[in-house]
């Protein structure tokens, strides 16, 4: 998904258009997992970049969307830009120097 977002929208109201954004994001992202993973994948990650504009779009961590699309909102701007791209992801395993003390993580 590469889109430009429109938060203010003539005769709708700011805070409902700011929810159906958010909503249509956490669709698209449920409709991305349910597809079928590839060999060797574990689960799907996502790529995310997001700015006001496409060109001063910064790659961001995926579970920080919804911060900066309310600061956006908050902060009174107009617009913002979302790229969300799926892609196959792998877990690592942990190491032992994130046990404390007592043998727990």
């Amino acid at each position: 998904m590469k889109k430009t977002f429109q938060l203010n929208i003539e005769g709708k109201n700011r805070d409902r258009v700011l929810e159906a954004t958010k909503h249509e994001i956490r669709q698209y992202v449920k409709r991305e997992r349910r597809k079928t993973l590839p060999d060797g994948a574990d689960f799907w990650d996502f790529d995310c970049q997001f700015g006001t504009h496409p060109d001063n779009a910064q790659g961001v961590h995926f579970a920080t969307l919804t911060a900066l699309i309310d600061a956006v909102a908050l902060a009174g701007g107009d617009t913002f830009y979302l790229e969300l791209l799926a892609k196959p992801g792998h877990r690592t395993a942990r190491t032992g120097t994130e046990l404390t003390d007592d043998g727990m993580l």
